[in-house]
């Protein structure tokens, strides 16, 4: 059995290194001297360096690249759409959250996709961290009551899916919904599903394909997904998402994190996401010291401190951050979304030279 490993795209313009905090390379970043970015050259634009990701994360042997979703990039449906031609069987992790489409138009837009790429499309299902974010998408809807729109969401898009679907429940009703006789008997795209309240764990168990976890220590996710399993009829596969530095030795990799730890800020919190307060009540009470935040061997807490996004990566050498990756797979994680700054060069890298350590190999 191979492990499918996707590769993260980064959306919102990409750093030059973890030492310097803010885009300079694709993306909205500003015209700044060195910047590699749409405001400095007109023949150039954020496409162009995403394309250039997925080739290369492609090429280097990760079955697919995670389109996240935030307010201020470009959306993730149509990233996919203009970057599926640049890539042969490479898979498109499109995030959305449910709110925001209705189901009948999400299966629409999802055949359509899944129709041209030859079956390329995953679902992230996101349900939104709450705060400032959310109501920018004019999104009220409070906490426990997004994860019970996004399971009558999902249970919509399915019916919707399969043809002749009829329902009336809380937040969608549709009559006769179904596909165009054109678009039916497609595969149904995977789902991945993130969230790591109850009212998330309890929507998983309900429909992931996989259960999407940042990464954390490894008791607490051994922890979580036993959770997820018990409100699962069926229970689902268990995905990860991490961040990774890994350089030829060990302390290569560490000197790289205390050169950008120098500089780094502290975190402003993410809305009512549960999930973030987990990550941060693993390093509560951690020095001043970047190596504080090591919970165990190779295992770091502090990456957003140096880059927006998850706290939680691997730091090492190669053999070390494999043997990590090595210890999830044993956990019972079959599939991984890896990402490291900037996107492009580590997406080398990680494929040269920590990939092919892995006990289970990589699908394709």
């Amino acid at each position: 059995m191979s492990v499918d490993i996707y590769w993260r795209i980064a959306m919102e313009g990409d750093q030059r290194s973890l030492r310097r905090k803010g885009a300079s390379r694709g993306g909205f970043a500003p015209e700044v001297p060195g910047a590699l970015a749409p405001g400095g050259r007109d023949d150039y634009t954020h496409a162009d360096y995403m394309a250039q990701v997925a080739r290369a994360s492609e090429a280097a042997g990760f079955v697919g690249g995670l389109l996240p979703s935030f307010p201020h990039t470009d959306d993730p449906w149509a990233a996919a759409a203009t970057l599926a031609g640049e890539t042969s069987t490479y898979r498109f992790m499109v995030a959305f959250q449910p709110g925001f489409l209705h189901p009948v138009k999400a299966a629409h837009m999802s055949a359509t996709l899944q129709r041209a790429t030859g079956g390329r499309v995953v679902y992230n299902i996101i349900s939104g961290g709450g705060g400032p974010q959310q109501l920018w998408w004019g999104d009220r809807v409070d906490h426990d009551d997004r994860y019970a729109r996004t399971s009558e969401f999902l249970d919509v898009l399915k019916g919707v899916w399969r043809g002749d679907f009829t329902h009336k429940g809380r937040f969608y009703q549709v009559e006769d919904a179904g596909l165009p006789e054109s678009l039916t008997g497609l595969p149904f795209p995977q789902v991945y599903f993130s969230g790591s309240s109850p009212a998330a764990i309890a929507a998983a168990g309900r429909h992931a394909d996989y259960y999407l976890s940042w990464l954390e220590p490894f008791e607490a996710l051994a922890e979580k997904f036993g959770q997820v399993r018990a409100h699962s009829v069926t229970p689902p596969k268990f995905a990860v998402r991490i961040d990774v530095l890994a350089r030829e030795t060990e302390e290569e990799a560490w000197e790289e994190i205390r050169r950008g730890w120098t500089s780094a800020a502290r975190g402003t919190g993410a809305g009512d996401s549960v999930g973030w307060r987990r990550s941060q009540s693993f390093v509560a009470g951690a020095g001043d010291d970047h190596r504080d935040l090591e919970v165990q061997p190779n295992v770091w807490g502090g990456f957003d401190r140096l880059r927006a996004g998850p706290a939680f990566g691997l730091v090492g050498d190669y053999r070390q951050v494999a043997a990590r990756l090595n210890e999830l797979i044993a956990l019972g994680v079959d599939a991984f979304i890896l990402a490291g700054v900037p996107h492009l060069e580590e997406a080398l890298r990680v494929g040269e030279h920590v990939l092919p350590l892995l006990t289970k190999g990589t699908s394709k």
